[in-house]
């Protein structure tokens, strides 16, 4: 059932990404579908049973593996910087277009 849940956030960013004209809804829902990988990636790693490696005397330790979590601190951290990027650019693009419709967009910058 989780799993359908990731699943159906990662979609959902996805379809948005394809179907919404406005830049900001498209930054919007890049984030959703970010969010959604970064979630099916903790559900794959994230195991029962398993103890962090800093755990103090536990008999037979099966510890986990902590290159998982510094994978996804460092895509949380991207993708932050990605999306900060992106408004940027939305906001310097808002300067010259009265709209931030992608079609409106095309229209004023053809020649």
């Amino acid at each position: 059932m989780l799993e359908a849940c990731v699943f159906a956030t990662i979609l959902c960013g996805f379809f948005g990404i394809i179907v919404k004209k406005n830049l900001l809804m498209k930054i919007v829902s890049m984030d959703v579908m970010s969010t959604g990988v970064i979630a099916y990636y903790v559900l794959i790693a994230s195991r029962d049973g398993l103890f962090s490696p800093i755990v103090g005397k536990v008999d037979n330790p099966a510890y986990s593996d902590p290159v998982p979590q510094a994978v996804i601190l460092t895509a949380i951290v991207i993708g932050f910087s990605i999306q900060a990027l992106m408004l940027v650019g939305v906001m310097k693009l808002s300067r010259d277009n009265p709209t931030l419709e992608t079609s409106e967009i095309e229209k004023n910058n053809t020649p």
